[in-house]
């Protein structure tokens, strides 16, 4: 059974704004540990819905680990907050409300 993380707002769009900060992490791809040069050659829809395919198995994982390395970046469920933190990089940080 797939727990995820409490939330009051449609999981649709939770998962829109997720997907959109993992696509900012640059080298979101890593997670998946795939090459440069295999990234590089994907077209951006392509791109798109491995992002999609990303941000659900992150929202889910949350539910068991509060924070999940992607790339270089961080992603950090805060249960007390209701928010999913997306750490781009150092200077930017994406905020994901649940509720």
């Amino acid at each position: 059974m797939r727990m995820g993380v409490k939330h009051a707002r449609e999981y649709v769009d939770i998962l829109g704004e997720l997907k959109e900060a993992l696509n900012s992490i640059g080298d979101g791809y890593l997670f998946f540990e795939m090459e440069t040069a295999d990234w590089e050659q994907l077209e951006e829809p392509q791109r798109l819905e491995l992002m999609e395919a990303l941000a659900d198995d992150v929202f889910y994982a949350l539910g068991e680990d509060p924070v999940i390395h992607v790339g270089g970046g961080i992603v950090t469920y805060r249960p007390k907050h209701h928010i999913i933190e997306v750490s781009v990089d150092e200077k930017e940080s994406r905020i994901i409300r649940l509720i």
